[in-house]
């Protein structure tokens, strides 16, 4: 299991979990205005189903939403 912190709070995951499969668990996957950054690395979407989480990792995924 890897454990990292997701978004401030210690989260524990399966060994190779990838960031797109972090997204995908915490339901963002699919929507507009999604950004992730890992150890203070902002990620190109493309690098998201290739780039594992690995243990005491920093992501931080932000999900802009319109408002008014």
């Amino acid at each position: 299991m890897t454990t990292a912190i997701v978004n401030g709070s210690e989260r524990v995951l399966p060994d190779g979990t990838t960031v797109r499969d972090l997204i995908d668990e915490l339901g963002v996957s699919g929507k507009r205005g999604v950004a992730v950054a890992r150890n203070g690395d902002v990620l190109l979407r493309t690098q998201w189903d290739t780039t594992r989480v690995e243990s005491g990792d920093r992501v931080e995924v932000l999900h802009a939403v319109q408002g008014g």
